[in-house]
């Protein structure tokens, strides 16, 4: 069964924006389900990378798929149950049959949405869901992430819920979970992130959950710069199945979805109205941007040891060519621009470590439009996202068709 791409699975992943998260702790700001696995899946790619330093081509390839899929096979399953308190579910999930039961229902509700996705990915995830007991590298890291991204959210909260009795037992349980799992290369450094360049820079992407978009206009739900790049990510990795991308430009999509407006801690979310209000202003920008990361990101990794970790960040960011949304290949030791038609035939292989920059580019407009839309569904009137959809519209029926994705007649199933 071939996979295809619709609406109704784009709202869902969205959905996650609306999910509100530590529900019975006084917050200083809404935490919502979204931002936390980005930040969780950011980590998952730190720790991916290290921890398959040693690993031959084909098994990190194998490592990275699996962490990708469980990454989305966790979140579309805590999209149905939220609500559950972290505490009762473990209780859930010592007893098989209670667990079996709460994850057929789970799998019940979601099937409608995800069943474009074709029989493979729903018996993968099936039994990804089914075996929570396993101990494989990649359950592993993303449990390691899934620790650190909540207890990161804890940190913020605790200064203002003094009085919460269970505070004391929840920084324990944090700490003692996080420690048990140190033999993963990564961990200490989270763990000690005020003294270590790794850990200082997973909490300072965990900042863009501070960052709104489009703060000058009032939408329901707000979404976060953070949110934003996994809903990205998401989409990225989606339609690479639809279009048939390979295992190395499924995962390059992902995580240049997963970081592409990283930048943007070091200049807030400029609209593109004004990127685009001249090319001396957007290339001002974009200088201002580069040479901020490097000085605050690339060199401090490269420095601290991580050069591995900041070359990669290059590669996805598309430093080398001037922008993360043009489709790229390594090949002969050197990064090369692509074209389009290129990307889905002769460098459709893991072993030209591709990226499809173009796509990523529908991925992102796809998320503002889905923003602009829901926001307008819920009751917010406003120019500016009235705007935003005829402009997005008004590119994709001028090119309906980008990398194999029909995009013009996804966003009329939004009419």
């Amino acid at each position: 069964m071939s996979v295809i791409i619709r609406k109704s699975l784009l709202e869902l992943i969205f959905s996650g924006a609306f999910m509100k998260r530590w529900n019975d702790k006084l917050r200083p700001m809404e935490l919502v389900e979204v931002d936390k696995q980005a930040h969780k899946m950011i980590v998952a790619w730190l720790l991916f990378l290290l921890n398959s330093r040693d690993m031959d081509v084909a098994r990190k390839r194998a490592l990275g798929e699996s962490i990708v899929e469980g990454g989305l096979f966790d979140y579309l399953y805590r999209l149905v149950i939220t609500d559950i308190k972290p505490p009762v579910f473990y209780r859930i999930k010592e007893n098989p049959d209670d667990y079996r039961t709460l994850t057929n229902w789970v799998l019940q509700q979601l099937r409608p949405r995800i069943m474009p996705l074709g029989e493979d990915f729903l018996t993968r995830m099936n039994d990804y869901l089914m075996q929570p007991e396993d101990k494989g590298l990649a359950r592993r890291i993303l449990h390691a992430a899934h620790l650190y991204a909540s207890y990161s959210e804890f940190k913020l909260l605790k200064s203002i819920n003094r009085m919460d009795h269970e505070l004391t037992e929840i920084e324990e349980s944090f700490v003692a979970r996080l420690d048990s799992m140190r033999d993963l290369e990564g961990v200490s450094e989270l763990l000690d992130e005020d003294n270590n360049v790794l850990g200082g820079f997973a909490r300072m992407c965990g900042r863009l959950r501070f960052q709104k978009r489009w703060s000058q206009t009032p939408r329901v739900p707000e979404t976060s710069v953070l949110g934003h790049m996994f809903i990205v990510a998401a989409y990225s990795w989606f339609f690479s199945m639809e279009v048939g991308a390979c295992r190395a430009r499924r995962q390059n999509n992902f995580f240049s979805g997963l970081f592409h407006d990283l930048p943007e801690l070091l200049t807030r979310d400029i609209i593109s109205p004004v990127k685009g209000a001249s090319q001396e202003i957007g290339d001002l920008i974009h200088e201002y941007e580069i040479r901020e990361l490097n000085r605050v990101v690339l060199r401090p990794l490269k420095e601290g040891g991580y050069s591995e970790i900041a070359d990669r960040l290059e590669y996805l960011l598309g430093l080398e060519v001037g922008s993360e949304f043009k489709a790229t290949v390594c090949r002969d030791g050197e990064i090369v621009v692509a074209a389009e038609s290129q990307m889905a035939g002769e460098y459709n292989q893991d072993s030209l470590d591709p990226k499809d920059g173009p796509l990523l580019k529908v991925c992102d407009s796809l998320a503002a439009y889905i923003e602009a839309h829901t926001a307008l569904k819920n009751g917010i009137s406003s120019d500016q996202l009235h705007q935003a959809l005829f402009r997005i519209r008004s590119r994709y029926n001028e090119i309906p068709v980008v990398s194999g994705v029909q995009v013009s007649a996804l966003l009329a199933d939004f009419d």
